[in-house]
């Protein structure tokens, strides 16, 4: 600012709009070190308030001030007093530069300050427009622009300093761009093009200059360049910040394309003088600043009406406050504008608007926000502090009804000084946290769509009929999506943009899971771009914990397991889980488990890609591997306790969870097995020394969980493991690997091949073993000889299996042994032998108070009484095994007790029965899927209905049970034949139990 001849020729002038300079009339003044520089740039920024000693050293040397910071700062304030008022004596009281109580401060008049000048002069220029006078108000805002000669205050060091240079830069931007629309608005198009470019290019970033760029290029006639402008300004604001246009350049894009005649209206004429019938009428316009609605908005009918009827509630006694929290992509913004156009009416003072910025790296600042709301309010001269300009606003807010949108808020800390006092205005925030810190906030969590909203989105960007002639691919697409709207849209207009395509072409495209993020793509806008905004707001430790829970592919994670993988005790973990969740990078149903949203996971599984910790990943799957397989031989010894596990190959290092009882056992088991067959693909995915440990969890779970629902994905882990075994030369775990195949296969009836895997496992273990290992597999062998109706050959194999187990303490438990011993017995004519070893059995059960094993043994002693001609004594054991099988939820052997008590009934006359009971028994084998009981079940009730003279029934039933029992293989083919051929209903022979 060039000092000005005036009659005060000794006027002080200062200058901060620029370098940091002084006056005293037109001499110069010499304002010493650039530390004194800093103390005269806060006194006087402060406008003639009392600033404090304590606020002076902070504001000159920040956190780390010298020891002698105060006497230093006394020393500054003196040469600043004989600059200021060289001719003041020396015990003369200051005038200017006065001593305050614990402070100072500058006592100048507000023209002597070029800031003050200048924030007069737009305020001056914010009149003139509200009274219509667009060419002032241009001219006046030329005029205060004119008054900055450079970066402000540059060169003055000090954190004082530099929140105002930045203030001031933003300032001085925000009245360029008021003063170029002004231009605009006056049909200075042409005239202010150059400006606009050289502004662009010096922030690239400011979307309205932008606009303002765009409209003027446009109204030049120069319409390809200013679409250039936009394509060039979405880019990099992907590229830099990882977001779409706001809504003004949007719209000032499609209104280009467009050619929407209102882009070219006709200058206003010059207002007339004051006291003329044309004169404008004076006040201040009400803000209109929400963006614009989108118009295929779609769905959420419910959200809508809540939020409705929550921002319509402000009744003047105090502040609405709705908080929309959600994580990326799944449209908070949209909701909220949509929303809150929906309810303008209810609001007549107007509406303002802000994007907080907070999902970027540079979140909006509060009191910058601020003094953009009180201009838009009319206010003119804007306070320095944010608690003095959050007091004026709530001061401007107390007696109107305004809503207020603030999109994309960081935290409760941006929002709080956004929110106006006592009033009728209402607050509509998003933030991908949820803003649990206001005090009294509605806070909505925005889920994803429903699949039907989701199809009704994706049907209007691609067209109805196109999805109406592939619903089922349609499906998949928007499932794959997740049902979040971004990823919808984005995979919508992929599609309508290819019209070659088929809804098929881009469902299978999305199928691969780890190409799907690449897929969510188009042009510079990704999924995987908003995502990571998100992710990078996170601090380190959250990072790390949001990467290592995805190593394992679950539905959900409960508390241990999390943290486990952490490698944190539960409380450490637990805080960790709960921030992602409140961050929306985390999702958390029930109380103590965690999940992902699908995109979520495969972001972070693509963020374990990028990282350079592979170690920290192996030891995070192995320290969970460690946690689990003890809890599953917990599980496993009240499940079953009188039965052990295979020996670990790796050891059980780790206590694991406890549970109370075996029901509490079956219950954790039927939760996590989801989870536990995840951790061990999370391990054969990874380094063979996990190889061990994954085997011994899956291992000790299909031993105890006979689930055929789970076979393929067993069995698959398990062919993984075979070829990593072999590779290595690891004879024990191909021993465990075979044996756990032929268990597996025995469950889904596929007995040759099981037969050919567990001799197998013995082949990979010494002759002499005596191990837990070696008795489970000859066990396991003898009953599927037996189902081959091979009873000579399985025997051998039991009499292995329970001497072994005599040895070892009961691994596979005596009584059950000595149940498949009596089958095998039978089978080959040593009945007197076969009743003792099951009596036997049962008694050995009892004792032990195992319930599962005697469910299992009084099965044997019914299945062979009644094969031995004592159907009557059958009933009542098949009675009780029933009945403990239904205690103990095991639907498979419930089905398997049904249906041989259905054959007892009808050997014992009780052909009414009979029929109801193998109704039951085949309902359950439908409903669980199981082959071998749907011909169980059969069978019996064929002869069941035999025995009530409905032979047309009866037949049906048992060729069903024929075909089934001939395409498994197994013995039971050859007595229901002859039933057939017979019709008579003597019982069947059975083999022993799975």
């Amino acid at each position: 600012m060039e000092p000005q001849e005036t009659p005060q020729s000794n006027m002080l002038r200062f200058q901060v709009l620029g370098p940091m300079q002084a006056w005293r009339g037109r001499q110069g003044l010499a304002l010493g070190s650039p530390q004194q520089q800093a103390v005269l740039t806060c006194l006087l920024l402060h406008h003639g308030r009392p600033v404090t000693t304590q606020d002076l050293v902070d504001g000159i040397w920040g956190e780390r001030p010298p020891p002698q910071a105060i006497a230093a700062l006394r020393t500054y304030v003196s040469r600043l007093r004989a600059v200021i008022e060289p001719h003041r004596e020396v015990r003369a009281p200051a005038e200017v530069l006065v001593s305050m109580p614990d402070g100072y401060a500058l006592r100048i008049s507000p023209d002597a300050l070029d800031l003050s000048v200048f924030e007069r002069t737009v305020s001056e220029a914010n009149t003139a427009r509200a009274n219509g006078d667009l060419f002032e108000a241009h001219r006046l805002l030329v005029s205060a622009l004119a008054l900055w000669s450079g970066r402000s205050l540059a060169g003055v060091p000090g954190p004082y300093a530099d929140a105002q240079r930045l203030r001031l830069a933003e300032r001085q931007v925000s009245v360029w761009e008021e003063c170029c629309a002004a231009a605009l608005e006056i049909g200075l198009h042409t005239e202010v093009v150059a400006e606009l470019s050289s502004l662009t290019a010096e922030h690239p970033l400011r979307e309205r200059l932008r606009e303002l760029l765009m409209l003027a290029l446009y109204r030049c006639g120069r319409q390809a360049e200013a679409l250039g402008v936009y394509t060039d300004t979405r880019k990099l604001l992907i590229d830099e910040l990882g977001v779409e246009p706001g809504a003004g350049l949007s719209t000032m894009h499609a209104r280009i394309l467009a050619a929407d005649p209102a882009l070219t209206p006709t200058p206003p004429n010059r207002p007339a003088a004051p006291g003329s019938r044309e004169e404008a009428p004076a006040g201040i316009l009400a803000p209109a600043q929400l963006p614009a609605d989108v118009s295929d908005f779609s769905g959420r009918s419910d959200l809508v009406a809540e939020l409705r009827s929550v921002l319509q509630s402000a009744t003047g006694q105090a502040v609405v406050v709705t908080s929309l929290a959600g994580i990326g992509g799944v449209g908070k913004t949209t909701l909220a504008v949509h929303v809150a156009h929906s309810v303008r009416a209810d609001f007549p003072d107007g509406q303002l608007y802000v994007d907080l910025r907070g999902a970027g790296a540079s979140p909006a600042d509060p009191a910058i926000v601020l003094g953009d709301f009180l201009h838009a309010l009319g206010t003119a001269e804007i306070p320095d502090s944010l608690e003095q300009r959050a007091a004026l606003y709530r001061s401007l807010l107390a007696n109107r009804r305004m809503l207020i949108l603030l999109d994309n808020a960081r935290d409760a800390e941006q929002l709080r000084p956004l929110i106006p006092g006592v009033s009728g205005s209402a607050v509509l925030a998003t933030s991908r946290s949820r803003l649990a810190g206001i005090p009294g906030a509605h806070l909505v969590d925005v889920e994803e769509l429903t699949p039907a909203e989701a199809l009704a989105l994706f049907s209007a960007i691609v067209g109805e009929q196109r999805v109406a002639a592939e619903p089922e691919a349609a499906l998949a697409v928007v499932t794959s999506c997740g049902f979040l709207p971004l990823a919808v849209r984005i995979a919508a207009a992929r599609l309508a943009s290819r019209p070659r395509w088929s809804v098929s072409d881009l469902a299978r495209r999305l199928a691969d899971q780890r190409r799907r993020l690449d897929e969510l793509q188009l042009g510079n806008l990704a999924v995987e771009t908003t995502i990571g905004l998100g992710y990078g707001q996170l601090r380190s430790d959250e990072a790390r914990a949001f990467r290592l829970l995805s190593l394992v592919d679950s539905p959900d994670l409960p508390l241990d397991a999390v943290a486990a993988l952490l490698g944190e005790d539960e409380d450490r973990a637990e805080r960790l889980a709960e921030s992602l969740v409140e961050a929306n990078m985390l999702e958390c149903f029930t109380p103590g488990r965690y999940r992902y949203h699908d995109l979520l996971r495969l972001y972070a599984q693509r963020q374990n890609e990028k990282a350079a910790d592979i170690v920290d990943q192996q030891q995070a799957v192995l320290r969970l591997l460690e946690h689990l397989l003890p809890t599953m031989r917990n599980a496993a010894r009240l499940i079953e306790p009188d039965d052990q596990l295979p020996e670990p190959l790796n050891g059980v290092p780790r206590p694991g969870l406890t549970m109370p009882t075996g029901s509490d056992a079956q219950q954790w088991l039927r939760a996590e097995t989801g989870m536990l067959l995840s951790s061990v693909e999370a391990a054969l995915d990874g380094p063979s020394a996990l190889l061990r440990p994954a085997l011994d969890l899956l291992i000790a779970l299909n031993s105890i969980v006979e689930d055929p629902s789970h076979a393929s994905r067993a069995r698959r882990l398990l062919e993984i493991a075979d070829v990593n075994a072999q590779s290595h030369g690891d004879t024990q775990a191909l021993a465990r690997v075979h044996f756990a195949l032929g268990t597996l296969e025995y469950f889904v009836n596929n007995f040759p091949s099981a037969e050919r895997s567990l001799r197998a496992s013995l082949s990979f273990q010494g002759p002499d073993d005596v191990t837990v290992l070696r008795s489970m597999v000859a066990n396991t062998l003898g009953i599927i000889l037996s189902l081959a109706d091979r009873a000579a050959e399985a025997l051998p194999f039991f009499e292995q299996a329970l001497g072994i187990s005599r040895v070892v303490g009961a691994p596979i438990g005596e009584a059950r042994l000595l149940g498949n011993i009596a089958r095998a017995q039978l089978d080959v004519g040593r009945t007197v032998e076969a009743v003792r070893s099951v009596e036997e059995a049962v008694a050995t059960a009892r004792r032990s108070a195992n319930g599962p094993c005697l469910a299992d043994t009084l099965y044997q002693l019914g299945v062979v009484l009644s094969s031995t001609g004592a159907p009557g004594e059958a009933v009542a054991h098949l009675r009780e095994a029933h009945a403990l099988y239904q205690a103990q939820q095991n639907r498979l052997r419930e089905g398997y007790a049904l249906a041989r008590l259905s054959v007892s009934l009808s050997g014992s006359g009780q052909a009414a029965e009979a029929v109801e009971v193998a109704g039951e028994s085949l309902a359950i084998a439908q409903e669980i899927d199981g082959a071998y009981c749907q011909g169980l079940a059969n069978a019996a009730l064929g002869e069941a209905l035999l025995g009530l003279a409905q032979p047309a029934r009866g037949l049906a039933c048992l060729q069903e049970a024929h075909a089934i029992f001939t395409r498994l293989g197994v013995p039971e083919a050859s007595p229901v034949a002859d039933l057939i051929s017979q019709q008579h209903t003597e019982p069947l022979s059975s083999p022993p139990a799975p």
